[in-house]
């Protein structure tokens, strides 16, 4: 951590747990053809969503088309929904922790539907909000710019004015992490529900 003053943290399966299994068997229950291969690979609607081409709305309209079914709007946020798990709540005091003495970004590849729930249920933790643990926050869907493209990586560095030579990214893809490596972050991959901490010891 020698040299190191920014940190830029993933949220899916960095900081929140997720178990996209769950999602698929839902919208495979639903009928949605190839679904596993566009979920787990970003494809087709799924990817369309998180960078923020189509609204929530387009989305849920998508769905309903491919399955011929005439499903809620409750029912297929459910669905989408069910990836996201839990954040524990000591990674939630880490990142507090953490933004004492780092610049704290977050950047994840995400959509309106999952944020939303996570700012309601995952970052309300003892009153806070998602804002109190990062000094910044960048959304693929609100950029129209998805990871592992180097231009989500370049906009960040830009807008937050930092050096990737000072910079640390924590993201659960090593794709991710590939394109970062080659604008000269540091990085670190973390697997699936690691206590990442250790890093900071």
């Amino acid at each position: 951590m020698d040299g190191i003053k920014n940190l830029i943290i993933d949220f899916g399966g960095v900081i929140i747990n997720l178990t996209r299994n769950r999602c698929v068997e839902a919208f495979e229950s639903f009928g949605v053809p190839n679904v596993r291969d566009c979920i787990l690979n970003s494809k087709d609607l799924f990817m369309q969503i998180e960078i923020g081409t189509i609204t929530s709305t387009e989305f849920r309209d998508g769905i309903r088309h491919l399955t011929r079914q005439h499903l809620t709007d409750e029912q297929i946020d459910a669905a989408w929904i069910a990836m996201l798990d839990d954040i524990p709540a000591y990674k939630l005091e880490l990142l507090m922790e953490l933004r004492k003495k780092y610049n704290t970004m977050l950047l994840s590849n995400t959509n309106e539907i999952h944020w939303q729930w996570a700012e309601k249920n995952s970052f309300a933790y003892q009153g806070h909000h998602a804002g109190d643990f990062f000094n910044k926050i960048y959304l693929s869907y609100e950029l129209n710019m998805l990871k592992p493209n180097a231009d989500i990586f370049e906009y960040v560095l830009k807008d937050a004015a930092i050096k990737p030579e000072e910079t640390l990214f924590l993201d659960d893809s090593i794709p991710n992490c590939r394109t970062a490596e080659s604008l000269g972050l540091h990085t670190y991959t973390p697997q699936a529900r690691e206590d990442w901490s250790h890093l900071f010891k």
